[in-house]
């Protein structure tokens, strides 16, 4: 296998290159009768399209998606989805000098290795321009999670450099508060704290005009998943969503619910304690929740009905114009500077490619439940 498909009972696969004619997506499991546009296409992908502040890069795309089948009438028709978008203004030119040069932190020297011949120009299939298409996707994604259970996703940055957000309660945040700043103008970085956003775009700049980049991190958070989701060994819902993670660009990490700290921790200190709901159901299955989130919507690779909450390390931008170290495809020793615009960091457009797969995984496992479980009702929550 090749490697361009994820998931099963929603499945999609996408081809295309940074600098090739354009991107496409085909979506095999979409239930029929959704409403669907172009315009509910472009709400995401105008997030994550370049060029929309001066702190990203200055790439003029359109990103306007083209439904080639699937639709009609506005409306899925259950049958494969398929949804193009073009590239408009690919410079290839910019790529001329590193044909035969590794790039630092770029798959150049892997492809090679893999391949034994590689599309040098942007990155080629590696480019965190194919992730136009997985945004796309991840609508429809989102639309099925709102239909079923009113499911919600929202990611946001919670660092850049050593710049941190404190955000105390993130289940509650929604996309408006990510997206627009109280006088209504756009959060460019997309950091619900608005201190922190400040010296977040202060460094960006600063770090920009000295031609280097910056890493940082997102939280993504998924509400009103129902309890029971995922499988309990291969295709834990914690595997599959760090797997859709780790499958963007540029991610050196995931974790989820308390994550890494619950290494100085004991059992009883990480713990979640089991409590009845408040609201309990006047009739069916008990409505149970536990009284803090430290596993993060998630046991033994199943929903809990409580909020999933991950977060993903995003390295800095690997493409630099600075003159760095670095050899040729014959192993002599050269420099490299390269051309081009890019991200002086990615997290403000990493945040709607993180939602689009976190969605995929969540209506992947939606649709495989309802396959196993004809008939059932989802165990409900104290967030019902």
């Amino acid at each position: 296998m090749a490697g361009n498909s994820f998931g099963q009972a929603f499945r999609v696969t996408t081809a295309g290159e940074s600098h090739g004619p354009a991107n496409v997506v085909i979506i095999d499991g979409v239930p029929p009768g959704i409403p669907l546009s172009v315009e509910d296409l472009l709400v995401d992908l105008n997030r994550r399209r370049p060029g929309q502040s001066h702190i990203v890069t200055q790439r003029d795309e359109s990103d306007t998606p083209e439904i080639l089948s699937g639709v009609f009438e506005g409306r899925t028709t259950g049958t494969s989805l398929a949804i193009l978008i073009r590239n408009q203004d690919q410079r290839s030119k910019d790529y001329g000098n590193i044909q035969n040069v590794y790039r630092p932190g770029h798959a150049d020297f892997s492809f090679d290795a893999k391949y034994g011949f590689r599309d040098y120009r942007g990155g080629g299939r590696s480019s965190a321009r194919e992730t136009t298409v997985r945004v796309a996707a991840g609508v429809v994604a989102k639309k099925i999670l709102q239909q079923a259970f009113d499911g919600r996703v929202v990611g946001y940055v919670t660092q850049v450099g050593d710049v941190k957000a404190q955000i105390t309660d993130p289940a509650s945040l929604t996309l408006s508060q990510v997206e627009t700043l109280p006088s209504g103008e756009p959060n460019i970085i997309r950091c619900p704290d608005l201190n922190a956003a400040t010296r977040m775009i202060e460094l960006i700049e600063q770090i920009r005009k000295e031609g280097d980049s910056i890493g940082g991190a997102a939280e993504i958070v998924a509400i009103n998943v129902p309890a029971g989701l995922g499988e309990p060994v291969f295709d834990k819902i914690k595997a599959d969503l760090a797997k859709a993670l780790f499958s963007l660009p540029a991610v050196l990490g995931v974790e989820y619910g308390i994550g890494f700290s619950c290494v100085g921790m004991r059992g009883s200190q990480h713990n979640d304690y089991f409590v009845p709901s408040e609201s309990p159901a006047a009739s069916g299955p008990a409505r149970i929740t536990t009284e803090t989130n430290r596993h993060g919507g998630m046991l033994g690779g199943i929903t809990t009905g409580l909020p999933i909450i991950l977060r993903a390390a995003v390295k800095p931008t690997s493409s630099l114009p600075i003159e760095q170290p670095t050899v040729t495809a014959q192993g002599e020793k050269t420099t490299v500077r390269t051309k081009g615009r890019h991200d002086p960091c990615l997290l403000p457009r990493f945040i709607p490619m993180a939602e689009a797969m976190v969605a995929i995984v969540i209506a992947d496992h939606w649709l495989r439940w309802q396959g196993q479980n004809a008939g059932r009702v989802p165990r409900t929550t104290a967030n019902e």
